[in-house]
């Protein structure tokens, strides 16, 4: 069990991703784990046949526990399969690309080592294994015959299209139960384990996920109402509005305090309770200094939105992408605010990885990292801040943009706030926060006009730095802000 941030003191195994006897290499997800905070793939750290593994879904163990065993050659994997868990599927239950033999990626030479695995990204590979497709039998169209989310796309719908007459003859035939394993749904590790704790049929359900697949909004919709069976197993027709009874004085003052307490109120609160022992830690450990200034944003607001008019709407910029590339960049030019301090000493970072608080749905935030973000475009670090933000929110974050940000910024300027002074994430020794662009009156070479303003703020380890070094870093965001092209 990797660590996946430095308050994690234990995960638990929501989802395998990888069945024993996959090849796997380095970097690809092989699990989906559930932290206090939100569920996280993560991956593998050397490249082997996945022999075995040590623990089972829904089991709850500390960090650095063992949880699967790799083995370098498949003559080291048991002879026995071990019995399928919750999230794998039989051969015969998935799609038949993935029930055909083995595919010559996954076997051995005589001698008994591997022959190089089909070259794909680890996304690919989890788009597969989610689609039920062997990417072993795709013949790749990217680069070097590389496998990308089109092949894995195209051969999901040649599988259908494949299955479709066996499906017809099947509804000919008499209805038999099929397998658990079977009836397996497009889903989210969150939802699913959001029906199996509010006991949702996730089947029944219709997706408004991506592909149909179930989101936890989906689940939590689905939930009946207290007392009162799943409305598919209702077979008498709902009382009238004059059959109910009335409710008493009492039933009715008592009824909000009733109120079932749904499973994501329960993860929002324990996200809460795990952000706030961290938060004070870091209040208790990290003596924090503060500085604040006001942006001039007139330049670059004033370039953002002529560079908008020749931009698609789906590809325009927003001021966040604006202020966060300039805090990257000023972060590479004073280490002091970008690393971590551990054992008694700072260890500044080679890399800038920003991470940036994400809100999530059912409360409580999250805050991974966009990696190198002082090397990414604007264009490239809208891309990846939508992505990142779109997977927070669904539960499907990996475990190296948890443990990675090297810097954090907080942006609450879209919920109206002027100014905010955020709280240092232990290792690391800095936060920065901006609050909401404004028109403001400004005074420049004597003349009074309005110009796009908005509050910078920095919280900062006093052991580390000081107010010079930190008024310089504010200073540096500022003076970079005035050239937006040059971003």
């Amino acid at each position: 069990m990797p660590s996946l941030g430095a308050d994690m003191e234990h995960g638990k195994v929501v989802e395998w991703l990888v069945k024993p006897g996959d090849y796997v290499h380095k970097g690809d997800l092989v699990a989906a784990v559930d932290t206090d905070k939100t569920v996280m793939d993560i991956e593998s750290f050397q490249e082997g046949v996945v022999a075995e593994f040590l623990v089972d879904i829904g089991d709850t163990v500390d960090v650095g526990t063992p949880i699967a065993r790799i083995t370098a050659t498949p003559a080291e994997v048991p002879p026995s399969q071990p019995p399928l868990t919750s999230g794998t599927l039989s051969p015969d239950a998935r799609s038949p690309l993935a029930a055909q033999e083995p595919t010559p990626a996954h076997q051995g030479d005589e001698a008994g080592h591997p022959e190089p695995a089909v070259k794909a990204a680890p996304p690919v590979r989890h788009l597969a294994h989610t689609l039920g497709v062997d990417v072993g039998r795709i013949t790749g169209s990217g680069p070097g015959g590389e496998v990308v989310r089109a092949d894995v796309e195209r051969a999901a719908a040649e599988t259908l299209t494949a299955a479709a007459p066996e499906e017809a003859a099947a509804q000919q035939a008499p209805e038999m139960p099929a397998p658990a394993e079977a009836r397996r749904v497009r889903s989210s590790p969150l939802a699913r384990r959001l029906a199996a704790e509010l006991g949702v049929h996730l089947p029944g359900i219709a997706g408004t996920g991506p592909g149909g697949a179930v989101t936890e909004d989906d689940v939590l919709s689905a939930v009946p109402p207290r007392g009162r069976p799943p409305r598919e197993h209702v077979a008498e027709a709902p009382p009238s509005e004059a059959q109910r009874p009335e409710p008493t004085p009492e039933a009715a003052e008592e009824a909000p305090r009733r109120k079932r307490p749904t499973a994501a109120g329960g993860k929002a609160e324990s996200l809460r309770q795990a952000v706030g022992a961290l938060m004070s830690r870091s209040k208790k450990e990290i003596p924090h200094y503060y500085l604040s200034t006001t942006l001039d944003l007139a330049a670059a607001m004033a370039w953002m939105q002529a560079a908008n008019q020749q931009r698609p709407v789906t590809s325009r910029l927003v001021p966040s992408a604006l202020l966060l590339k300039a805090t990257a960049l000023a972060a590479k030019e004073v280490p002091d605010m970008n690393g971590f301090f551990t054992k008694g000493a700072f260890q500044p970072s080679s890399g800038v990885h920003l991470g940036v608080a994400v809100a999530l749905r059912h409360g409580g935030l999250v805050a991974p990292a966009l990696h190198d973000a002082d090397t990414l475009t604007l264009d490239e670090l809208m891309d990846q801040l939508r992505d990142l933000v779109s997977r927070a929110r669904a539960g499907r974050l990996q475990r190296a943009e948890m443990a990675d940000p090297t810097i954090t910024v907080t942006n609450l300027g879209d919920l109206g706030v002027e100014s905010v002074y955020g709280v240092i994430y232990p290792p690391q020794v800095a936060m920065v926060g901006f609050g909401k662009v404004l028109e403001q009156p400004w005074a420049h070479n004597g003349m009074l006009g309005i110009r796009h303003a908005a509050i910078a703020t920095l919280s900062a380890d006093h052991r580390v730095s000081d107010g010079l070094r930190g008024g310089r870093f504010l200073a540096r965001i500022d003076e970079l802000l005035q050239a937006p092209a040059d971003l």
